[in-house]
């Protein structure tokens, strides 16, 4: 396949999403409607009994941010980038995607940079989200036949492989190293993202800040799990604007983790817990807060606090900040809306496939 015609392909995928996104409304003249759409508006209601975690609101967001960035606009300026890199002639290569499980179709973007780039992507999927991507690459694969020589899934050892992109905690990365570490290869670690407040934000700033912190119940590594406030800074206005999400903690999962650590803190008589009843504000100096929790920390001023984020760099995967001290701040609302360009962990994996 070209790679305009595994664009075109890719395109067609985003038209068929977009209905199931979060305002998406069924298109008559679909033609996959007729095979796919209650198949999968099924699937999207009901995949929540196998991971609670993934309720139907959380699959059509997540929709929604894969079927924007289907674009064929956005694709081709994407693929702009590496062009002279690009090869039509090359011999695909056996990449191995181990994803991870945290959030609804966080290894989509893997596999689109596999088969973007002209190699076969053999997944590896964690049992907490096994069931929306190989139906979306069924679809992909209805969509254009030639994608079904590219595109594997196994559930066993990986074998016949030339190169490795896995995700998964700082336990779990000492394993990737020591099983692929003779492969070309990804590894991804531990990494939260941190907001920093300075006190100018309006109402809704911090309302938009309340997304980032809440969607996908905060398990993403691109959720906020730590605030940064100038000294002396009182969270009363901070806990007004975020007020919406008071419902969250009906979720049982979340409802259970919130409660658990809200005991946990108040048996230990943590001196600076703070508790709206839906959110524990704890000041800690890490990075990785528990389900329920927004770890805090005073700073003195935004440049020693951005020489610190920069030390701490591997630790964290985005910045989300209105002030323009903090070199490529995502604004407020936008953590979890990552562009085709925003990497995990920085590392260009577009750039490392077409290199193999």
């Amino acid at each position: 396949m070209t790679t305009i015609k595994r664009i075109e392909a890719i395109v067609a995928l985003g038209e068929f999403l977009k209905q199931f996104s979060e305002k998406g409304e069924k298109q008559s003249n679909n033609q996959l409607n007729e095979r796919f759409y209650d198949d999968l508006s099924d699937l999207i209601r009901s995949v929540h009994f196998h991971n609670g975690w993934f309720t139907e609101e959380n699959v059509r967001k997540a929709l929604t941010e894969i079927s924007l960035s289907l674009d064929h606009k956005l694709l081709k300026e994407w693929v702009s980038i590496y062009n002279k890199n690009f090869s039509e002639n090359i011999k695909p290569k056996r990449v191995a995607v181990i994803m991870a499980g945290n959030i609804p179709l966080v290894g989509f973007h893997d596999m689109l940079c596999v088969l973007i780039s002209g190699n076969i992507f053999i997944g590896k999927l964690s049992s907490e989200d096994n069931l929306l991507l190989p139906f979306i690459a069924k679809i992909l694969i209805a969509i254009e036949p030639d994608f079904n020589e590219y595109i594997e899934f196994t559930s066993g050892q990986l074998k016949n492989i030339e190169a490795v992109i896995a995700t998964g905690s700082n336990n779990t990365a000492r394993y990737f190293e020591y099983y692929f570490g003779k492969y070309p290869n990804i590894i991804r670690k531990n990494r939260n993202s941190v907001a920093i407040i300075t006190g100018e934000e309006s109402v809704n700033d911090l309302r938009l800040l309340g997304k980032d912190i809440f969607q996908y119940f905060g398990l993403g590594c691109r959720n906020v799990s730590k605030l940064f406030v100038p000294k002396g800074y009182k969270f009363d206005t901070f806990y007004q604007s975020i007020f919406d999400y008071q419902n969250i903690v009906n979720n049982n999962k979340y409802g259970n983790n919130y409660d658990y650590n809200r005991t946990v803190y108040l048996m230990s008589n943590h001196p600076s817990l703070l508790d709206n009843n839906f959110l524990l504000l704890k000041e800690d100096e890490n990075y990785s807060s528990p389900i329920g929790v927004l770890f805090f920390e005073y700073y003195d001023n935004t440049e020693e606090l951005a020489n610190r984020l920069e030390t701490d760099k591997e630790q964290i995967q985005c910045i989300v900040s209105n002030s323009a001290v903090f070199k490529n701040a995502i604004p407020f609302g936008e953590a979890q809306c990552p562009k085709l360009t925003d990497y995990a962990d920085g590392i260009d994996t577009m750039k490392f496939l077409i290199s193999l």
